[in-house]
């Protein structure tokens, strides 16, 4: 049996979330200091290496920290321009560009994301933001030079000897705040010297030649590769005839020893497992007996195939619109049957009450008076009496 909500029950509850909106807009967010970044590297500097990976330990402090929040925060190394900031609509792609990687807690270590203490995706954040606002995370850095995608899915190359490169944090998973927005250079030395940048736009990678002597190069056939494919690679500067080998992840996938050729070069395919998850992964060349190493980052897309990511692409709009369009129409058939129902409890249980009521009045009223009884005379018994009124009667009327 239906029992019906009383109105004072759904006037609470109203007043409730209303309130609650109330104070959602009306008490203030934490406060927070300027936000800042510092980027160390192994020898204690924020200079790191333009040729192979490096690992830095990056520590940020005054960031807004909001309790039970909503995501956090994302750090990425790539580039920016002047109007980078996506609460002042900046676009990936466009306007910040930055090594592609997984978002999972066991990516390849070119992304970060800090969580917001209590936040429901804290389970998978690398860190946690502290109440004040500080959190510290390590990450790798490429090189100098990476590949990057933007909303359109179109790679291009960022080499950070010719711009100005460094740590990016933004808000996660979509949440824009500005607060939280932080770029913070770094710089490129090899050898004792310090790589020349500068501000400004990105140039595509210049075509690899002959690598100077005591110089190993990698090069790949191409930046984005699907998973179950291969990756076509090659390599320079190594000894002449020296065994290469090659691997992807160090040991994830291996090929080789291969006999580097006269001029130190080597070429090989790798597979990609099927199986490998998505996001930037580290291709590394190792030289047997020189001990020379060379590695390039490659992007594995895993999941759907390119005729079914194609496929998808061409997904018609109106398909989404007609998705969106039943999930409306849904929710209002669930809602106008919520208020039906609701209403037909009411109304039962009114006429529940009227008729109690009524009967409770029929049972306390007293009893209707009673109808009069008619009085009708028992005729008399016939007698000597009778018999002479009778006859005296006969006689007066025959005189």
């Amino acid at each position: 049996m239906n029992r019906a909500i009383p109105r004072s029950t759904l006037a609470l509850a109203l007043s409730g979330a209303l309130l609650a909106a109330l104070l959602a807009v009306a008490v203030p967010l934490p406060a927070w200091a300027a936000s800042s970044v510092t980027v160390e590297g192994p020898d204690g500097t924020s200079t790191v290496d333009p040729d192979y990976a490096t690992e830095v330990t990056v520590r940020g402090s005054g960031f807004q920290s909001i309790k039970k929040g909503f995501g956090g925060v994302y750090v990425l190394f790539g580039w920016v321009d002047g109007s980078w900031r996506p609460s002042q609509g900046g676009v990936v792609g466009a306007d910040y560009r930055y090594v592609p990687d997984s978002e999972s807690r066991d990516n390849a270590g070119f992304q970060r994301f800090v969580a917001f203490p209590g936040s429901e995706t804290e389970a998978a954040a690398h860190a946690v933001m502290s109440d004040d606002g500080s959190w510290s995370v390590s990450m790798t850095i490429p090189g100098a030079r990476f590949e990057s995608r933007d909303r359109s899915g179109d790679v291009s190359g960022v080499d950070c000897l010719k711009v100005t490169c460094g740590v990016i944090t933004i808000g996660a998973h979509g949440v824009k705040n500005a607060n939280n927005e932080t770029f913070t250079p770094v710089s490129f030395a090899s050898g004792g010297g310090s790589a020349p940048a500068a501000a400004g736009g990105t140039l595509p990678d210049a075509a690899p030649g002959l690598a100077a002597p005591g110089e190993v190069r990698l090069g790949l056939a191409s930046a984005r590769v699907d998973a179950g494919t291969s990756i076509a690679f090659t390599g320079q500067g190594f000894a002449p005839g020296e065994q290469v080998v090659a691997t992807l992840d160090r040991g994830l996938v291996s090929v080789g020893p291969l006999s580097a050729g006269a001029q130190g070069e080597v070429a090989g395919v790798m597979s990609v497992p099927r199986d490998v998850r998505g996001g930037t992964h580290l291709v590394t060349l190792t030289g047997a007996a020189s001990g020379a190493v060379a590695e390039s980052p490659v992007e594995i897309v895993a999941g759907a195939s390119p005729l079914v990511a194609a496929a998808a692409a061409e997904t018609p709009m109106w398909l989404f619109v007609l998705l969106v369009s039943c999930i409306g129409i849904a929710l209002v058939l669930i809602v106008t049957s919520v208020v039906v129902s609701i209403r037909r409890s009411l109304a039962a249980r009114r006429a529940r009450a009227q008729a109690a009521s009524a009967a409770a009045s029929a049972s306390s009223a007293p009893p209707p008076p009673a109808a009069p009884t008619a009085v009708i005379p028992a005729p008399r018994e016939a007698g000597p009496d009778a018999v002479t009124e009778r006859l005296a009667v006969g006689a007066g009327e025959h005189a």
